[in-house]
């Protein structure tokens, strides 16, 4: 069975900063490309960052400088690093596992103002 279990998020101030987990089982990790997503109540979900299994990065244009995507195969685990929260950030943040697809949980992140 797939899972993908994202964990780290929380409540931060405006300019701090949060790191996201997510553990993976289930498929073959090293080479599968793995996204970040997050959902604003009443927004559209949207790409944050993806990274392929040669560790190539992109990232949405509204948080690049700020979030960095990695990961750790040995773990078998995505980071999403985010520095310089803004409230603008307040989003649930779902892991993604891109071919086949598939989606964590999600995890609230909350940035105060």
């Amino acid at each position: 069975q797939v899972q993908l279990v994202e964990s780290g998020g929380g409540l931060v101030q405006a300019g701090g900063s949060l790191r996201l987990s997510c553990a993976a089982s289930g498929i073959i990790f090293r080479i599968t490309t793995m996204n970040w997503y997050r959902q604003a109540p009443g927004k559209q979900r949207e790409l944050v960052a993806e990274i392929t299994g040669r560790s190539n990065t992109n990232y949405a244009d509204s948080v690049k400088g700020r979030f960095t995507i990695s990961r750790d195969n040995a773990k078998n685990t995505v980071y999403l690093q985010m520095n310089s929260l803004k409230p603008e950030d307040t989003a649930v943040y779902y892991c993604r596992a891109k071919s086949p697809e598939y989606w964590g949980q999600g995890t609230q992140v909350t940035v105060s103002s």
